[in-house]
C-alpha cells in the first residue's frame, strides 16, 4: 500500500512539473559565446565572452569581452546566446 502512494505521489509530481512550459526544470547551460546589450547612449553592442558572472541582489550581469573589455549591464538590457 504504500509503494502505491508513493507512486501516485511520483506520478502527481512528474505532472506538476511538466506543466513548466518551456523552462528548463534543471537549467544547465552556464557557457554562452556572445552577449548582445543594449547601452545607455542607445547603442546595441555584440562581443564575444570570455567570461560572465550574475549579481543576484541586483539584477547586473559582469560580463569580460574577449578583449578584455569589462561591461556591467542589468539583466533586461543583456541577451546571452549560445550558439550550436
Amino acid at each position: 500500500m504504500k509503494k502505491l502512494i508513493a507512486l501516485i505521489m511520483i506520478a502527481c509530481l512528474l505532472s506538476a512539473l511538466v506543466g513548466c512550459g518551456n523552462k528548463d526544470i534543471f537549467d544547465t547551460v552556464y557557457t554562452f559565446d556572445y552577449a548582445i546589450m543594449s547601452l545607455p547612449n542607445g547603442e546595441v553592442k555584440t562581443v564575444e565572452i570570455e567570461k560572465w558572472t550574475d549579481y543576484d541582489e541586483g539584477d547586473q550581469i559582469q560580463i569580460i569581452a574577449k578583449d578584455g573589455t569589462v561591461y556591467l549591464v542589468h539583466a533586461t538590457d543583456c541577451v546571452l546566446v549560445k550558439k550550436p
